[in-house]
Protein backbone atom coordinates (compact mmCIF):
# COMPACT_ATOMS: atom_id res chain seq x y z
CA UNK A 1 0.00 0.00 0.00
CA UNK A 2 1.13 3.51 -0.80
CA UNK A 3 0.45 6.79 0.96
CA UNK A 4 -1.60 9.45 -0.80
CA UNK A 5 -3.25 12.72 0.01
CA UNK A 6 -6.17 14.37 -1.66
CA UNK A 7 -7.39 17.94 -1.42
CA UNK A 8 -10.79 18.76 -2.80
CA UNK A 9 -12.82 21.96 -2.94
CA UNK A 10 -16.58 21.96 -2.48
CA UNK A 11 -19.03 24.55 -3.73
CA UNK A 12 -19.47 27.49 -1.31
CA UNK A 13 -23.27 27.53 -1.67
CA UNK A 14 -23.83 24.31 0.25
CA UNK A 15 -24.70 23.96 3.93
CA UNK A 16 -22.48 22.36 6.59
CA UNK A 17 -24.47 19.09 6.55
CA UNK A 18 -23.76 18.66 2.83
CA UNK A 19 -20.04 19.23 3.46
CA UNK A 20 -20.03 16.52 6.14
CA UNK A 21 -22.02 14.07 4.01
CA UNK A 22 -19.67 14.59 1.03
CA UNK A 23 -16.62 13.99 3.23
CA UNK A 24 -18.28 10.85 4.64
CA UNK A 25 -18.97 9.68 1.09
CA UNK A 26 -15.32 10.13 0.08
CA UNK A 27 -14.17 8.35 3.25
CA UNK A 28 -16.50 5.42 2.54
CA UNK A 29 -15.21 5.15 -1.05
CA UNK A 30 -11.66 4.92 0.30
CA UNK A 31 -12.57 2.37 2.97
CA UNK A 32 -14.63 0.18 0.61
CA UNK A 33 -11.56 -0.18 -1.61
CA UNK A 34 -9.51 -1.51 1.34
CA UNK A 35 -7.91 1.89 1.87
CA UNK A 36 -6.95 3.21 5.27
CA UNK A 37 -7.67 6.82 6.25
CA UNK A 38 -4.90 8.41 8.31
CA UNK A 39 -6.11 11.99 8.67
CA UNK A 40 -9.04 14.23 7.69
CA UNK A 41 -8.47 17.96 7.92
CA UNK A 42 -11.21 20.55 7.33
CA UNK A 43 -9.61 23.80 6.21
CA UNK A 44 -12.96 25.57 6.11
CA UNK A 45 -14.31 28.10 3.64
CA UNK A 46 -11.47 29.92 1.87
CA UNK A 47 -11.13 32.39 -0.96
CA UNK A 48 -9.96 30.80 -4.22
CA UNK A 49 -6.86 32.06 -6.01
CA UNK A 50 -8.90 32.35 -9.19
CA UNK A 51 -12.56 32.01 -10.13
CA UNK A 52 -13.86 28.48 -10.80
CA UNK A 53 -17.32 28.07 -12.33
CA UNK A 54 -18.17 31.67 -11.35
CA UNK A 55 -17.31 30.95 -7.70
CA UNK A 56 -14.72 32.85 -5.66
CA UNK A 57 -14.79 30.67 -2.51
CA UNK A 58 -14.98 27.02 -1.56
CA UNK A 59 -14.77 24.54 1.30
CA UNK A 60 -11.31 22.91 1.37
CA UNK A 61 -10.80 19.38 2.75
CA UNK A 62 -7.55 17.38 3.00
CA UNK A 63 -7.57 13.59 3.44
CA UNK A 64 -4.40 11.51 3.97
CA UNK A 65 -4.86 7.81 3.17
CA UNK A 66 -3.12 4.58 2.20
CA UNK A 67 -4.35 2.44 -0.68
CA UNK A 68 -3.35 0.24 -3.58
CA UNK A 69 -1.67 1.84 -6.59
CA UNK A 70 -4.74 1.53 -8.81
CA UNK A 71 -7.18 3.20 -6.41
CA UNK A 72 -6.38 6.90 -7.13
CA UNK A 73 -7.81 6.48 -10.63
CA UNK A 74 -11.08 5.23 -9.14
CA UNK A 75 -11.16 8.07 -6.60
CA UNK A 76 -10.52 10.57 -9.40
CA UNK A 77 -13.44 9.11 -11.36
CA UNK A 78 -15.70 9.50 -8.32
CA UNK A 79 -14.63 13.12 -7.77
CA UNK A 80 -15.45 13.94 -11.39
CA UNK A 81 -19.06 12.74 -11.05
CA UNK A 82 -19.74 14.49 -7.71
CA UNK A 83 -21.63 17.70 -8.43
CA UNK A 84 -20.49 19.49 -5.27
CA UNK A 85 -16.74 19.03 -5.95
CA UNK A 86 -15.46 21.95 -8.03
CA UNK A 87 -11.75 21.00 -7.95
CA UNK A 88 -9.64 18.11 -6.66
CA UNK A 89 -6.12 16.70 -6.68
CA UNK A 90 -4.65 13.37 -5.56
CA UNK A 91 -0.91 13.22 -4.82
CA UNK A 92 1.37 10.32 -3.89
CA UNK A 93 3.36 11.00 -0.71
CA UNK A 94 6.88 9.69 -0.20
Amino acid sequence: MRKYETVFVLSPEIIEDQVNSTVDKVKSIIEKSNGKIENVDFWGKKKLAYEINKKNEGYFILIDFCSDEDFPKELDRNFRIMDLVIRHIIVKKD
